[in-house]
């Protein structure tokens, strides 16, 4: 990978944790503004729903951020764009498509069908 090509996933990885963060600042905006006492139970119990839902998807996106600076920290190093398991290169398209990706696709498929044959049914 050349030196452009990390600019571009640099660039790709911190305009995506900056959507996120802001998503999160207004999602905390929402949630505290949203303070309000339902009297129909029914009401109260789709607003704590949908708030449940909310905070797992940010809860989710949290741990996104950390795979994102991660993925920065490699870029750093030089080791963004290789494969973790075997060393080999992750292919750009992998990459364009999950820039946080640290297996090639081939190693990727191997792990998952590892877990499938090794999990509890």
């Amino acid at each position: 990978m050349n030196e452009r090509q990390r600019e571009y996933f640099r660039r790709k990885l911190i305009r995506w944790k900056g959507e996120i963060l802001k998503e999160a600042q207004e999602t905390l905006a929402a949630l505290q503004s949203e303070n309000e006492n339902h009297p129909d139970l029914a009401d109260r119990a789709s607003s704590e729903t949908d708030r449940a839902i909310e905070l797992r998807a940010r809860d989710r996106q949290r741990k996104l951020i950390s795979k994102i600076d991660a993925a920065l920290a490699r870029i750093d190093d030089g080791t963004y764009g290789y494969c973790e398991e075997t060393g080999d290169p992750i292919s750009l398209k992998r990459l364009e498509a999950r820039p946080i990706a640290t297996l090639s696709l081939e190693a990727q498929e191997r792990h998952e069908r590892n877990e499938r044959v090794y999990r509890d049914d």
